[in-house]
């Protein structure tokens, strides 16, 4: 079916799209106030993407001529070009990318153009642009992460034997490896490509169809659209699909999480860099001097990712607030859905990338990491294990090590140091094999299960790892 001929050019006596409803412009301040053009271009393409699509399926569906789609499809493809270029000009007086693109369709096209809006409503046309473009984001930070846990792995299996000490409290507890403490962070930054999965799936459904609230009296073939722009499924309820935004809450709390391990992994580079740690060294690239002091090497890209996690946990508390208390449908207050999560987006996705980078040019410190891990006794647990495995109940076997420390301290040495006949005066199941368990090798080569600190195990899930996120 043909839509009726049609109106004069809703843009020809005043810019606004809704202007012969009123008796007044809107005023200058009101327009600069309200007007999102200036952060939502972003969207130009997605926009365009899927005004082509839901003019294929009218045209498909006989709401409009094939003739009118193929003038679409022309004026859009010149609109895209026009934008690639940067010659389009954005007006204010036209509000969003929505208006903008519509207008200059119309420009190109005539009459054509003003049928694109036919069935649809600039509410569940933003609702669709926003879901297509985040999906194309979440599946740039997947890559990224995967990027991300293939410089850990490549790094971890690299240092698969080198002992670090291994921290409870920030104080020293039990020697571990650092190829395995790096693996922990890969296992971190796996559970953050699960969750960006699982929100992509819900991410992926398509609201056009919706119109403003309540649907169209047009025949349109919604599941056509959502097969055009790869959607999985449509949203099922109209008045939800143009009103929801718990999808880009959903990723904001995964893009948080995201930043919570990326702020700890800061944490311990900063820590490790300082010249009274002297674990690790950054590459140049990531750092900075002191305008004062000619000394100073430091740290600012993890102490800067530091502080932007605080700046996404705001955006998600931002997006939690404006959904509160809005009733059923759309409302003005969605328009602030956008800044927040298009910075979420660019955070997260600018911190990945460096990071995968300078992990692939930490320069490590191996004898600094095995000099720190003799101190603070953190082979204790070992020699209790020791006893325990002659007879001795775990909590004797604690009691007796905590003496051997005890009298370590007073002597300023390590539990290695004492003779055997000194290590038996604590206990007489103590025998002339106790030194083994005492070194930092024996003690992490000990751990020799799934999820341990050898390095038989660390190499293993490097190289795991690896091959899950091998390009």
């Amino acid at each position: 079916m043909s839509q009726s001929p049609s109106q004069p050019n809703q843009f020809d006596k005043k810019s606004e799209a809704w202007s012969a409803r009123f008796s007044e412009p809107m005023s200058d301040l009101v327009k600069r106030y309200t007007a999102s053009i200036d952060f939502d271009k972003r969207l130009a393409a997605v926009d365009i993407q899927g005004s082509l699509a839901h003019a294929e399926m009218l045209a498909a569906t006989g709401i409009i001529s094939a003739a009118d789609y193929q003038a679409i499809e022309r004026g859009m493809a010149q609109i895209l070009q026009e934008i690639e270029a940067g010659q389009m000009e954005w007006s204010l007086d036209l509000e969003d990318v929505h208006l903008n693109i519509e207008k200059r369709l119309v420009e190109l096209v005539g009459d054509a153009g003003k049928r694109l809006h036919t069935g649809r409503s600039r509410n569940d046309q933003v609702a669709t642009d926003i879901r297509l473009w985040l999906r194309g984001e979440i599946d740039i930070a997947l890559d990224l992460l995967r990027q991300l846990q293939h410089a850990l792995a490549n790094l971890a299996k690299e240092h698969a034997s080198t002992i670090l000490p291994g921290f409870t409290h920030l104080q020293v507890a039990q020697p571990v490896t650092f190829g395995h403490h790096l693996l922990a962070y890969a296992e971190m930054f796996a559970r953050d490509a699960e969750r960006l999965q699982d929100c992509r799936r819900r991410v992926n459904r398509l609201p056009l169809g919706a119109a403003a609230l309540a649907g169209t009296s047009f025949p349109i073939d919604r599941e056509r659209v959502a097969r055009t722009l790869g959607f999985d499924e449509v949203c099922r309820n109209s008045l939800d699909a143009v009103s929801d935004r718990d999808f880009a809450i959903e990723y904001c709390a995964a893009a948080a999480l995201i930043m919570t391990h990326i702020s700890r992994l800061s944490e311990e580079l900063v820590i490790w860099m300082s010249p009274r740690v002297g674990f690790i060294e950054l590459a140049d690239r990531f750092c900075t001097g002191s305008s004062i002091m000619p000394q100073k090497k430091n740290p600012d890209v993890p102490e800067l990712a530091r502080g932007k996690a605080g700046r996404v946990y705001g955006h998600l508390m931002a997006l939690l607030t404006l959904m509160k208390a809005q009733p059923l449908a759309y409302n003005k207050d969605n328009q602030e859905d956008k800044e927040g999560l298009f910075d979420t987006v660019d955070t997260v996705r600018d911190t990945l990338r460096i990071f995968v980078d300078m992990i692939g040019g930490i320069e490590v410190r191996a004898d600094a990491m095995r000099d720190a891990a003799l101190q603070g006794y953190a082979t204790a647990t070992d020699l209790a294990d020791y006893l325990v495995k002659r007879g001795l109940p775990f909590r004797d076997a604690h009691e007796v090590v905590a003496k051997a420390v005890r009298v370590c301290v007073d002597r300023g040495c390590d539990l290695a140091d004492l003779s055997v006949n000194e290590l038996q005066s604590f206990h007489p199941d103590i025998g002339n094999d106790v030194h083994q368990v005492l070194t930092l090798e024996g003690s992490v080569a000990a751990r020799n299960h799934v999820g341990g600190t050898a390095p038989e195990q660390v190499r293993a899930a490097a190289q795991a790892m690896l091959e899950a996120t091998s390009a």
